[in-house]
C-alpha cells in the first residue's frame, strides 16, 4: 500500500473517481455514520455527473429521541430508511442511486451484503462488528476497501483506562488481487481483534438501551476523517493506513505502516 509519494500529492489536484464496479457501503448511520451518509453522499452527487453511483446505507437501529443531541434525523425510524428518504429528494435528479438496508451485520447476512468492488465505510460504535468486516474482508473477498473510523466515547474503555472523549482514529485495510495492501483491522488492534464487546444483533434489550457517551465535535472529527480518507483513494492518493486525531489536541496526523512487507504502489480506483 498505499499510494504515490505524498509529498508529491500535496502539489498534484485530486481527481476522485469510482471503478465502474465499485459501490460505496456505509455501515452504521448513528452519531458519525448520519455525517458520513450526508457529507459523502453530497461528495458522490458531484462524481456522479459523468458516471452512475450507488451509494448503500446499512443500520439495524432505528433514531429515538434520546439521540437527538448528537444526530440529525427528521424522523423516528430504522436510521438507513430515514436517513435515506431525507437525501432522496435532494439528490433525485443526479446519477446517485441510494439503497436503504434495514439489517444489522451479522455473520448470517455478511456474504450478501459485501462483495469485490465495494468501498466499505464502518462508523460502528462496537468492535464486534468492525472485527466482523475485517475479517470477511480478509478470508472472503479478494478486491475490497475498508475504512473504519471510530472514537473512545467519554469514560471508562474495556481496559478500564478513562477516556475524555476527544481521542479518535481511522483505520484504512485495502485488498487487491486477493492481497493485503497494508493492515487489517485487527492486525494492530488488539481491542478489535479481541473486542470486549457484541455484536448489536447479540445484544440483550437492556444492553441496547446503553450507550457510551459521545462529543459531537469527536464525531464530527471521525466523520471527517473517513471521507478524507475515502476522497484520497479514489483520486489513487491515499498515502496510510490509519490516521489518529485528538480534538482536544488538535491533532490529526497519519500513522506509518508498522511492517515492511506490505507493498508500496499506487493503489487507483
Amino acid at each position: 500500500m498505499t499510494g504515490p509519494n505524498p509529498l508529491l500529492a500535496r502539489n498534484q489536484p485530486l481527481h476522485p473517481r469510482l471503478a465502474d464496479d465499485e459501490s460505496v457501503k456505509i455501515v452504521g448511520l448513528g452519531g458519525i455514520g448520519s455525517i458520513v451518509a450526508r457529507y459523502g453522499a453530497m461528495f458522490l452527487a458531484s462524481l456522479a455527473k459523468e458516471q452512475n453511483v450507488r451509494l448503500v446505507l446499512i443500520d439495524g437501529d432505528a433514531f429515538e429521541a434520546k439521540n437527538s443531541s448528537r444526530m440529525f434525523f427528521s424522523d423516528y425510524g430504522n436510521k438507513a430508511a430515514v436517513t435515506c428518504d431525507e437525501l432522496l429528494d435532494r439528490f433525485a435528479d443526479t446519477r446517485l442511486t441510494l439503497v436503504p438496508i434495514e439489517e444489522f451485520v451479522t455473520d448470517q447476512n455478511i456474504a450478501r451484503l459485501f462483495h469485490n468492488g465495494d468501498v466499505i465505510l464502518c462508523a460502528v460504535d462496537n468492535h464486534a462488528t468492525r472485527k466482523l468486516l475485517s475479517d470477511f474482508c480478509a478470508r472472503r473477498l479478494d478486491d475490497v476497501v475498508l475504512i473504519s473510523g471510530g472514537n473512545d466515547g467519554v469514560g471508562e474503555d474495556s481496559t478500564g483506562k478513562f477516556r475524555r472523549g476527544t481521542y479518535g482514529n481511522c483505520q484504512v485495510y485495502i485488498r487487491r488481487g486477493g492481497r493485503d495492501m497494508s493492515p487489517s483491522l485487527t492486525q494492530y488492534h488488539a481491542e478489535i481483534a479481541n473486542p470486549a464487546d457484541r455484536l448489536p444483533i447479540d445484544k440483550s434489550c437492556t444492553e441496547q438501551l446503553e450507550s457510551v457517551p459521545q462529543l459531537l465535535l469527536t464525531n464530527l472529527a471521525a466523520a471527517s476523517a473517513i471521507l478524507n480518507a475515502l476522497l484520497l483513494h479514489l483520486s489513487g492518493a491515499l498515502h496510510y493506513s490509519e490516521l489518529a486525531f485528538d480534538v482536544a489536541d488538535g491533532l490529526m496526523r497519519p500513522l506509518p505502516l508498522p511492517a515492511p512487507e506490505y507493498v508500496v504502489e499506487a493503489i487507483t480506483p
